[in-house]
């Protein structure tokens, strides 16, 4: 193989400061009395979490915590069969339990509005009402008590019985329900350019290898939970949610409601990864019992319920065909990714995404089908689609690296599109190449002996391996108000959220900016639907959607302050609306790009994978708090690492329930199986939006587990086409690890 030849980029990665960090702390505190002109310069530099002393002490409540008076405790009852219906519910001998208020069910629980869901028509929020049962764990009956104690144990002892039918869970990509999905947003239009078996069957070169990935699961630290109540005629609520507005708004049409009668705050939250991004049960259960009881009550999911009821992402099996000259350049990129979901609702992800995105060929085709199972509705899990999807085409790439015996990173630069490959739209800002050269540089890429198999540290065989990232960096119409008060503050309102990113302490860093005050005069208050419409947390388009409403909000006010000598006590307030802004910037490829690297060690024997060491570069565009960001992307690069070696939803086909569905059996990585990470970035100027920011949420976690997938074939000459790359799959290669690398090399 040839070694590509890098250079330093011109700019170099930002590496952040802990020090500058922790010289910041304590800035951001309370509001000075007066309002200073001249810019903060919050922007760019390292913040730490405003509300992190509150969070370690405590004193941050989740939605699961805020104390109300008379408060109910409610205790969903799941199906225990995977598809059928109601046939009775032993409801009486319950009701006379201690403690007990009542039990919810499809007979006696209030009526919903069909139709209704942030995505479209959701059947999945139909909570009780009718006999049907569509999986294991859906939800069949609320029991609702005095306490959480005696809520959870009539649950348990409520007798249900169901007539059962035949069900259907299992997954292949030749199941023959296999179709092309129905349509709605997450079922786009497939590609289709130039002849694609021509460009195959004239190519010197030519991949065609099917991988697969299993069911994933987002097992966020805080359970989903929910406080409603009713409060002078109108619906209030404190949930765990990604985006409060939106949710209010699918509250209110579920429950036949004027849209100013429903409130939804969720202030704080532990954490989604996408599963806190739609309405869930929980919440519609707990208005229920509130609106039949006229009191608050509360509900909040169990660990194994969560595996059945606010999603996950489904598995896939991906077909990829690359056909290409001796020299690497693609003649043919051929993406058929298969996927599932439920029976009640059409999730389509989308692992075709990043072969529309990141290499040029002249036959470009991708295809998206979907087959109806008897399981739980699928859905958003960090980076949908680009995390599976870039794991077969990045390990595909590596495939054609090897067979046309280019390093791999000389094969990418030989592919490197100038516009969209499939739509032919510019790009807002394309840096990937910097990433490359900068991330090379920096892991120490051109010293890498091509060959596998060769290097060894003891018992272990050693390999490196790299993949390309990318994911989408859009922008959505959001609001925002400012507020100049009499004290020369500012607060800013903004239904955004934190979900742990760390939103609320940039969203500050940019209003201090926008109306060039100290940061410590700025305070934000975010996730009440109240506020008006703004994005979700989701999609890595939050702070970029965010900002720009924050910036326009900020430019009003300083319109209106300039005409005025004294703010008045009530204060001064100017409110912007960005829909019309969003709407008029199309016609751009918008995305984040990144490099990652990983080394491995590889016991033969035992079948161990050890990642030693992970680098990712990036190129996401203007950096608000590099310490939070850098959290970001090293938070979404471990989860690449748990994807590639650990997790693994294993349903049973005789009962259609999860086998693992508790952490004690489903695996995540822990502290001891992540080594030293680097995370950084190049420069990457965009004016697509006027702040220069895009999403970073996501971008982490793409490319990861293709990278250390092909690390492990470096170290062993073997390829892994389907994760996790478990103990069990590297001791069935082992006979083969021996024979491709020279037979007594390997110590058993």
């Amino acid at each position: 193989m040839t070694a590509p030849t890098v250079s330093a980029p011109s700019t170099p990665m930002a590496v952040p400061s802990v020090s500058a960090a922790t010289a910041a702390a304590g800035t951001t505190t309370s509001p000075a009395p007066t309002r200073t002109a001249g810019s903060s310069g919050a922007v760019g530099t390292s913040r730490t979490r405003l509300e992190g002393r509150a969070k370690v002490t405590g004193a941050a409540r989740y939605a699961g915590e805020v104390p109300f008076a008379e408060l109910a405790y409610g205790w969903l009852a799941t199906s225990t069969v995977a598809r059928g219906r109601i046939r009775s519910i032993g409801a009486e001998p319950v009701l006379a339990m201690p403690g007990v208020l009542a039990v919810l069910h499809h007979e006696n629980a209030p009526r919903l509005k069909p139709g209704v869901g942030m995505m479209g028509p959701d059947a999945t929020l139909q909570i009780l009402q009718d006999d049907r049962v569509p999986h294991v764990g859906w939800p069949v009956a609320l029991v609702v008590a005095e306490t959480p104690e005696q809520a959870r144990a009539a649950a348990e002892a409520l007798v249900v019985t169901y007539d059962e039918e035949p069900h259907d869970v299992g997954f292949s990509s030749g199941h023959p329900g296999l179709h092309t999905p129905d349509g709605g947003p997450r079922a786009r239009t497939d590609t289709e350019k130039g002849d694609i078996e021509a460009e195959l069957a004239a190519s010197a070169v030519v991949v065609d290898e099917e991988y697969t990935t299993p069911e994933e699961y987002h097992t966020a630290m805080e359970p989903h939970a929910a406080v409603a109540r009713w409060e002078d005629g109108r619906l209030e609520v404190i949930d765990s949610n990604q985006g409060s507005h939106a949710v209010a708004q699918d509250l209110a049409k579920l429950f036949f409601l004027d849209a100013t009668s429903v409130r939804v705050r969720s202030e704080h939250v532990g954490g989604a990864f996408g599963s806190k991004g739609l309405m869930r049960p929980h919440l519609i259960v707990a208005a229920m019992a509130a609106t039949m009881l006229d009191r608050p009550v509360r509900v909040v999911l169990t660990r194994r319920q969560l595996f059945s009821m606010v999603g996950f992402r489904p598995a896939t099996a991906q077909r990829i065909r690359l056909g290409a000259e001796p020299g690497g350049r693609l003649r043919a990129l051929d993406h058929d990714a298969t996927s599932f979901s439920s029976t009640i609702n059409e999730y389509v992800e989308q692992s075709a995404q990043p072969s529309r995105v990141v290499y040029a060929a002249d036959a470009l085709r991708t295809r998206t089908r979907v087959v109806r199972l008897d399981v739980p509705t699928p859905s958003f899990m960090r980076a949908p689609g680009w995390a599976p999807g870039s794991f077969a085409i990045e390990s595909a790439m590596d495939e054609l690296a090897e067979k046309t015996g280019l390093d791999p990173i000389t094969l990418r630069l030989r592919n490197e599109p100038e516009v969209g490959p499939a739509s032919g739209l510019p790009f807002s800002s394309r840096n990937l190449i910097p990433c490359f050269e900068e991330g090379a540089r920096r892991f120490g890429w051109t010293d890498r002996d091509p060959r596998p198999g060769t290097r060894r540290d003891g018992r272990w065989l050693l390999g490196t391996g790299m993949a390309a990232a990318a994911h989408s960096a859009g922008t959505a119409p959001s609001s925002a108000s400012i507020t100049a008060e009499a004290d020369g503050t500012f607060t800013v309102r903004i239904a955004a959220a934190d979900i742990g990113t760390g939103a609320r302490t940039a969203l500050t860093q940019i209003a201090a900016d926008a109306l060039e005050t100290p940061l410590k005069t700025v305070r934000v208050k975010i996730a009440d639907s109240d506020f008006g419409p703004a994005f979700l947390a989701g999609g890595s388009m939050g702070t970029a959607s965010w900002a720009w409403a924050v910036t326009e909000a900020a430019a009003a006010l300083r319109e209106k302050l300039a005409l005025v000598d004294q703010i008045p006590g009530e204060g001064t307030t100017a409110r912007a609306d960005t829909t019309e802004l969003v709407m008029a910037m199309r016609g751009q490829e918008r995305y984040a790009f990144g490099a990652q690297f990983a080394e491995v060690a590889v016991d033969v024997a035992s079948g161990e994978v050890r990642v030693r060491r992970m680098l990712g570069t990036f190129a996401v565009g203007r950096v608000v708090n590099p310490l939070t960001a850098r959290s970001q992307l090293i938070g979404g690069m471990i989860m690449g690492l748990s994807m590639a070696l650990h997790e693994e939803g294993i349903r049973d086909t005789a009962s259609g329930g999860l086998v693992n569905g508790d952490l004690a059996g489903y695996h995540v990585a822990s502290n001891a199986d992540v080594p030293v990470i680097e995370a950084g970035w190049v420069d990457d100027p965009d004016t697509y939006n006027p702040t220069g920011i895009k999403g970073l949420g996501e971008i982490g976690i793409v490319g990861v587990a293709a990278a250390i997938a092909n690390a492990v074939w470096h170290a062993t000459g073997i390829r892994h086409r389907s994760l996790p790359i478990r103990l069990d799959r590297v001791l069935t290669a082992g006979t083969a690890i021996e024979n491709s690398i020279g037979g007594g090399a390997v110590t058993y």
